[in-house]
């Protein structure tokens, strides 16, 4: 049985080769965590998190202070999925077109077709975390990039990122189908080699790099429903303060759900992004919260539904991936091979059990996805 999955090699590789140019932008632009490799499916795993430093007035004196003493917090993540995708053959099967020779080419389809099931599930659900984005700019309703040689989109997405304090370097742009449309239909001084300094867009269709961002295509990227907020105003007594994520509502109906983009009405060049939906009379936004205090019985302005295309900092999303956990010793499968794709880097587990006249091949992964700096994550509306 040594040669079980070793004659599929090639095959396996085939496959990989073209699953590994599907519509992957998330995977390869989010930060992985291998430390958490050898989780449990459900169990948390703990990363530590800095907490803001506050400074002090330098003093001289004959020792130095007595001061520094921090209380690290903990944050979690957890494998949130193990899951498979089958391939199955029993004898007539593969006799009914073992003669043509086209077997190994049908197996290979049924291969990549396990492979990209599973990449594209990932990538949705790593898309579904644009609900923890610190706040969003553009139109709600209109693809970005619409408007030829304008920039504005990737200006104000790098404002945001740069008043929120994420790093300079490793920013990622992941964006959805339409606004990768926009970009190279519209913005034709990327198509010119010597401003752009590359020809990679004109030659392959390949964006790259733009003003300090990575840019991805993803069929991951979400749309978002709004909910159906009418009249609500701001109910604090005393203003939403500086800083605040929890915010009170009245007087209006309906509802205002996570996800939802929402502006003041003394505050109107800002929107935000709600954690929590509306409830018990409070809502929640992401971190950092409210940038200018926003007074007591402002009304509250719900955004229409729009396309989530996210700009972040690598480290600010991790993604945890390992094979599925096998029993020790082994279960009943006749041989275990892992293969990994060189563009997004997940490796998957093919397993092969013989069965009663028939052979099932399972491809599995388990992984688990967390947004752990919403301050360093926004949503470019489309």
């Amino acid at each position: 049985m040594a040669n079980t999955l070793n004659d599929l090699i090639p095959t396996l590789y085939e496959a990989l080769d073209i699953v590994s140019r599907e519509m992957v932008g998330f995977i390869p632009a989010v930060t992985r965590n291998s430390s958490a490799a050898r989780a449990a499916l459900g169990q948390a795993v703990s990363y530590p998190v800095a907490p803001p430093v506050t400074p002090a007035d330098i003093a001289p004196g004959v020792t130095a202070p007595n001061d520094g003493d921090q209380t690290i917090g903990v944050g979690t993540l957890t494998i949130q999925k193990s899951r498979s995708a089958s391939v199955r053959w029993n004898g007539e099967e593969q006799l009914a077109v073992g003669h043509s020779g086209q077997y190994n080419q049908v197996l290979r389809d049924q291969f990549t077709q396990a492979m990209r099931s599973l990449v594209n599930e990932v990538e949705q659900d790593l898309g579904a975390l644009y609900v923890h984005a610190s706040r969003a700019i553009g139109v709600a309703g209109t693809t970005p990039f619409g408007t030829a040689n304008d920039f504005t989109d990737f200006a104000g997405l790098l404002r945001i990122l740069d008043e929120n304090g994420a790093p300079a370097t490793d920013r990622q742009l992941v964006l959805g189908s339409a606004a990768i449309a926009n970009i190279r239909g519209k913005q034709s001084v990327l198509f010119k080699a010597n401003e752009a300094g590359t020809d990679e867009l004109l030659r392959r269709g390949i964006v790259g790099r733009v003003e300090g961002l990575d840019i991805h295509n993803s069929a991951g990227t979400r749309s978002h429903t709004k909910g159906t907020s009418a009249g609500h105003l701001v109910n604090e007594a005393s203003g939403a303060a500086l800083g605040a994520t929890t915010i009170g509502a009245d007087t209006g109906t309906g509802t205002i759900l996570a996800g939802d983009v929402l502006k003041f009405d003394s505050d109107t060049t800002r929107l935000y992004v709600v954690a929590s939906a509306l409830d018990a009379g409070d809502f929640v936004i992401n971190a950092p919260g409210l940038l200018v205090p926003v007074a007591d019985d402002a009304p509250i302005a719900v955004q229409a539904s729009y396309a989530a295309n996210l700009g972040f900092h690598r480290s600010a999303i991790h993604l945890v991936t390992r094979a599925p956990a096998m029993p020790e010793g082994g279960d009943a499968a006749d041989d275990v091979l892992e293969v990994t794709d060189p563009i997004s880097g997940l490796s998957f587990q093919v397993a092969v059990y013989r069965q009663y006249r028939q052979v099932r091949y399972e491809v599995g992964l388990a992984w688990g996805v967390k947004a752990v700096k919403p301050e360093h994550i926004a949503i470019l509306l489309g």
